[in-house]
C-alpha cells in the first residue's frame, strides 16, 4: 500500500468503528480497538503494523499526557489529596506488589509440578503495571452521563484516576531499566531521577512566568492559526527535550500541559487541542488493535478468561478495602472498586513498551491484550449494575442512603412555601442570602461534604444530597415547595430534576441556570419556568457600563437593560398588582395578571393566535395546562383549566380577560 491508501484505510476504519460504537452507546475506543484487530495483519491483513504508523501512534500518547497536565493544577491536587496521594498511590504499588508476589507463587508452585512459568519478575511487575490503570475515558464519561462526578465515590474515583495518569510517567521511566542488572537498574533509576528532577526543577521553577509571557505574545497577534502551531510547537518541543534528556516523549507533554494549565489560556488550549488529541489517540488504538492475534486466543482461551477475572475481581476487592481503610463508607468503597476495576489506556502503553523491551514474551501479549479489551467491554455494564450489585453486597447501604434522606427530610420537614435550591456554590449561595433578606425559606442540596459541613455549621439550611435523584428532592418538601432553583449550569443534570419536579410536582415552577441559550428551548420543553443564560446577564452587564462610561444617562442606561431584560425574560415584564403595592399605580405601566380558563371554556381546541390578544396591546408571557406543566405559548392550543399569565396596561388587561372568560 502506497501512504494515501494506508491513511484512507485507517480513516475509513475508525469512522465505522466509531459510528458502530456510538449506535451501540458504547465508548469509541472500543471501536479503534475492535478495527484494528479486523484490518491487522492476524485477520483480514489490510494492514501492517509499520514502524511509522506506530511512529505517529505515539503522538496520541503524547497529547493524551498534555491533556492531563491540562488538568494536573496544585487546586485540584490540593482537593483530592488524599484520595490522590493515599488510595491512588496504596492502590498502584500494591497492584504491582500483588502481581509480582503472585507470579512468585506460581513460579514455585508449576516447579513443585515439574513444569515451567515462562514470566519472570521482570514480566510480572510490567504486567502488574498495566493492570493498575483503569480507563478514565471510560470510567469519566460514564460517571459524567450518570451525574456522579461531584458524588463521593465520584471524587474517590477522580483522584484514583489522576494519580494513575500520573503513574505512567515514572514507570515509562522504570521498565526500560528493568533489562539492565540490579546494579545497572539502579545506576539508570537513578541517573533518569536526576535528570527528572534537573529538568522537572527547571522547568517548573522558572516555566510557568515565561509560558504565561510567551503565549500572551502569542495571543496578542491575533491569530487563531499562530496559536495552534505555537501549541504544537511547545508540546512536541518539551516532549522531543525530555526523550534527549535520556526520559520520554510522554514527560515532556505532561509537563506543558502543566505550565499551561497555570495560565488563563488553560481552557481555550483544551479546545484547541482536542482534535489532534482525539484523531492520535484514536490511530494509537488501531495500532494496538492490530497486535491482537486471535489465533492463541482460540487455544489458550481459559488464560483469556483467567487474566480477565482474577484481576478485575482482585482490584475490586483491593480498591474496595482500601477506600474503607480511607473511612469511606461501604456503599463507597464498593462503588469505587467497581468503577476502577477494568484495565486502562496507559495500560496498553505501558504493555507495548514491556514487550519492545523484551520483558514479555510474544505468547502473553495477545491474551492479555484480549484480556484488557473484554475487561474494558464489561465496564459499562458493570456501571449501570452497579447500584445492584452494592445493595447485595453492602447491607449497610441502604441504611445510609436512608439515614441521609432523614436528615434532609429532618431539616425540611416544618418548611412550607419554601425554595429548593439544587447546588449550593456561588449562585446558590448568593440566591439563599437574598431570600434569607426576604424571610423566605429554602431548603438547598450540594453534593460537596466541606461545603455542606461548613455552611451547615454557619447555621445556613443546606444539606448533602443530589437533586437529580427523586428520594433527595421529596425529602427537601418537593410537594410543599413554592419553587425549584437549579443553580448550577449542567443541562442533562437539569434536565432529570425538570423531569423529576413534572412527574412528582408538576404545579411548582422550576428556575434553571445556563451558559448560555443554545439549550433553550429544550429546557422550557421539559417544564423550565423560565432559563437564566450567563451569557445574555454578562452582556447586558456588560453594555450598560459601557454606556455608562461613554456618558449615556444613568437612568437611560437602567431603562435600556430593563427593556432587554423584559423583552428576555417573560416573568419580568411587569408585575402582579396586589393593594398592598407601594408602588405608584400609573395606569400606563405593564403590569402582570393571571387568568385561569374555566373547565367548559368556549375557547377549548382554538389555537392562542386566533384570540388575536396582541392587538389589544397584550402578550402571552406563559401557559400552563391543569396538570401545572408548562407550555410554550408559540403555537398553542388552548384548553379547559388553562392558566394564561398576561402583561398590559390594566385597561389592555381587562379587556383581554373579558374576550378570554367571556368570549
Amino acid at each position: 500500500m502506497t501512504s494515501l491508501d494506508l491513511a484512507l484505510l485507517y480513516l475509513v476504519a475508525a469512522v465505522l468503528g466509531v459510528v458502530a460504537c456510538r449506535s451501540l452507546k458504547l465508548p469509541p475506543m472500543l471501536g479503534y480497538l475492535a478495527v484494528g484487530v479486523l484490518i491487522g495483519p492476524n485477520a483480514l491483513a489490510f494492514a501492517h503494523d509499520s514502524a511509522s504508523i506506530q511512529y505517529l501512534a505515539e503522538f496520541g500518547v503524547v497529547f493524551l499526557m498534555f491533556v492531563i497536565g491540562l488538568e494536573f493544577n496544585l487546586p485540584k491536587l490540593r482537593a483530592l489529596k488524599t484520595a490522590v496521594f493515599g488510595l491512588g498511590l496504596a492502590q498502584v504499588v500494591l497492584t504491582i506488589a500483588g502481581a509480582i508476589l503472585g507470579n512468585a507463587l506460581l513460579v514455585a508452585g508449576f516447579a513443585a509440578l515439574g513444569w515451567a512459568w515462562d514470566l519472570g519478575w521482570r514480566g510480572a511487575l510490567v504486567l502488574g503495571a498495566a493492570m493498575a490503570m483503569s480507563s478514565t475515558a471510560i470510567v469519566v464519561k460514564l460517571m459524567a452521563e450518570r451525574l456522579e462526578l461531584e458524588g463521593p465515590h465520584g471524587r474517590l474515583v477522580m483522584g484514583v484516576l489522576l494519580f494513575q495518569d500520573l503513574a505512567v510517567v515514572p514507570l515509562l521511566v522504570l521498565i526500560p531499566a528493568l533489562n539492565s542488572g540490579a546494579a545497572g537498574m539502579a545506576d539508570a533509576l537513578a541517573v533518569a531521577g536526576v535528570k527528572a528532577a534537573v529538568l522537572l526543577g527547571l522547568l517548573l521553577y522558572g516555566g510557568q512566568k515565561l509560558m504565561r509571557w510567551w503565549l500572551t505574545l502569542v495571543a496578542r497577534r491575533k491569530s487563531e492559526e499562530l496559536f495552534m502551531l505555537n501549541l504544537l510547537l511547545v508540546t512536541l518541543g518539551l516532549a522531543w527535550l525530555t526523550e534527549h534528556a535520556g526520559l520520554s516523549l510522554a514527560l515532556g507533554a505532561f509537563v506543558a500541559g502543566m505550565l499551561i494549565a497555570e495560565t488563563e489560556y488553560k481552557h481555550q488550549v483544551e479546545t484547541d487541542i482536542r482534535p489532534f488529541h482525539d484523531v492520535l489517540l484514536g490511530l494509537f488504538f488501531i495500532t494496538i488493535g492490530m497486535k491482537l492475534d486471535w489465533h492463541p486466543l482460540v487455544h489458550s482461551w481459559w488464560l483469556v478468561v483467567l487474566l480477565t477475572t482474577l484481576p478485575v475481581l482482585a482490584k475490586f476487592a483491593l480498591i474496595a478495602a482500601l477506600a474503607r481503610l480511607f473511612r469511606s463508607p461501604p456503599g463507597v468503597a464498593l462503588r469505587t472498586g467497581l468503577y476502577l476495576a477494568q484495565a486502562g489506556e496507559f495500560g496498553f502503553v505501558l504493555l507495548t513498551l514491556g514487550a519492545q523491551q523484551n520483558l514479555i514474551g510474544v505468547p502473553w501479549v495477545s491474551p492479555v491484550l484480549a484480556s484488557m479489551v473484554l475487561s474494558m467491554l464489561a465496564t459499562p455494564l458493570i456501571v449501570m449494575y452497579s447500584n445492584r450489585i452494592v445493595m447485595k453486597l453492602s447491607s449497610s447501604d441502604w441504611l445510609m442512603q436512608s439515614v441521609q434522606l432523614t436528615t434532609i427530610a429532618k431539616k425540611s420537614i416544618k418548611s412550607e412555601a419554601h425554595v429548593i435550591i439544587c447546588g449550593y456554590g456561588r449562585s446558590g449561595q448568593n440566591l439563599a442570602r437574598l431570600l434569607d433578606g426576604e424571610h423566605i425559606p429554602y431548603m438547598a442540596l450540594d453534593l460537596d461534604p466541606d461545603r455542606v459541613r461548613q455552611a451547615a455549621a454557619a447555621g445556613q439550611s443546606v444539606v448533602f444530597g443530589d437533586a437529580a435523584k427523586v428520594q433527595s428532592l421529596m425529602a427537601a418538601g418537593l410537594a410543599r415547595a413554592s419553587a425549584v432553583v437549579v443553580s448550577y449550569p449542567d443541562t442533562p443534570s437539569a434536565l432529570k430534576i425538570l423531569h423529576l419536579v413534572q412527574t412528582h410536582a408538576p404545579k411548582v415552577p422550576v428556575v434553571v441556570r445556563t451558559i448560555d441559550d443554545s439549550d433553550l428551548e429544550k429546557l422550557r420543553g421539559a417544564g423550565a419556568t423560565e432559563v437564566v443564560p450567563e451569557a445574555i446577564e454578562g452582556s447586558l452587564m456588560l453594555a450598560s457600563h459601557a454606556l455608562a462610561l461613554v456618558g449615556v444617562p444613568m437612568r437611560r442606561v437602567i431603562r435600556i437593560t430593563r427593556d432587554a431584560r423584559d423583552k428576555r425574560y417573560g416573568l419580568l415584564r411587569g408585575y402582579f398588582h396586589g393593594q398592598d403595592d407601594d408602588t405608584v399605580d400609573e395606569l400606563d405601566q405593564a403590569r402582570l395578571a393571571s387568568v385561569t380558563l374555566p373547565t367548559a371554556s368556549a375557547h377549548s381546541g382554538r389555537p392562542l393566535d386566533e384570540l388575536a390578544l396582541q392587538a389589544l396591546g397584550v402578550a402571552v408571557v406563559s401557559l400552563r395546562r391543569a396538570s401545572g406543566k408548562g407550555q410554550p405559548v408559540d403555537g398553542a392550543t388552548l384548553a379547559g383549566g388553562d392558566t394564561l399569565v398576561l402583561s398590559g396596561t390594566p385597561a389592555a388587561l381587562a379587556l383581554a380577560e373579558d374576550r378570554l372568560l367571556v368570549g
